[in-house]
């Protein structure tokens, strides 16, 4: 059996201060806050700017040796340099974060919604990525979706993020022994708030994959109005035995609403990482 860890994308948004943190948690308590009712959390800092020494010894630090963080890689990397010519940058950004090894659990990789397909491009990439880390690719243009990609991705053990979302069309293929999965919102995008019957065929898909041995990742990334971890407890409940939970957490209320029941494919997986790259 897989382990679930469900989490949101990132933790600290002004608007949770109030209705998530609560007046008696000060800013610079909202991580321990947090990490004692999810069991992890996507970094989304480091997306946007080198994190400083300081920071990341503080995400290592203040949380539990179970807790785990999945890392967001630099925008410099995917967005400025689209994968390629990285000059060293892929070095920089791993120095930076190597304290925070241990609590790492994947890095996530977000490529720019104008990238189309290019598979040289991004075996060249995934032949840099460091292999003593894991690493998940999110498409967002609609043009990655074929077989190709996805054989690309299992040669590379990297993990294909599975997205819920209003932009790109619903492709749960698997591609690795482990299960990134990404809810960007729906009609309402950010403001989305999941419901119970739209969440059910996620819920499945978790439970099928965790049944399966592999570990999934899940995250939600609808941070307006504290959806987001209204919706992650909602899951975890959902998920039931398979989640991993905190020493403390709580349930979540019920509400409800549509949505059909994605196709699921899974891609061929190498099954020893001792031939990666």
């Amino acid at each position: 059996m897989g382990d679930v860890f469900i989490g949101t994308s990132g933790y600290s948004y002004k608007g949770w201060d109030k209705t998530f943190y609560g007046d008696e948690t000060p800013k610079s308590r909202q991580l321990e806050f947090y990490a004692e009712r999810f069991p992890t959390v996507e970094i989304n800092a480091t997306f946007y700017r080198l994190p400083s020494e300081g920071m990341v010894a503080g995400w290592r630090d203040r949380v539990d040796e179970s807790f785990r963080y999945a890392v967001k890689g630099s925008r410099f990397i995917t967005h400025m340099k689209k994968l390629a010519n990285l000059d060293g940058a892929m070095d920089k950004f791993f120095d930076r974060i190597d304290p925070m090894k241990s609590k790492t659990a994947i890095i996530l990789w977000q490529l720019p919604p104008m990238l189309k397909l290019d598979l040289p491009r991004l075996d060249d990439f995934l032949a840099q990525a460091p292999a003593e880390y894991e690493h998940a690719v999110e498409f967002r243009h609609p043009s990655w979706n074929t077989d190709e990609t996805f054989a690309l991705l299992a040669r590379h053990h990297a993990a294909h993020v599975n997205l819920s979302s209003k932009g790109m069309p619903m492709n749960l293929t698997v591609t690795h022994n482990i299960v990134y999965i990404r809810f960007h919102g729906l009609e309402g995008g950010a403001a989305h708030d999941y419901t119970i019957p739209e969440l059910e065929p996620w819920a499945k898909f978790i439970r099928e994959q965790a049944e399966a041995g592999r570990t999934v990742y899940a995250y939600f990334n609808n941070d307006i109005n504290t959806r987001a971890p209204e919706n992650g407890f909602q899951l975890m409940d959902m998920v039931g035995e398979h989640t991993v939970r905190p020493h403390q957490s709580r349930a979540a209320p019920i509400t409800s609403g549509p949505l059909a029941r994605p196709a699921i494919r899974v891609a061929p997986i190498p099954r020893s990482k001792a031939s990666r790259r």
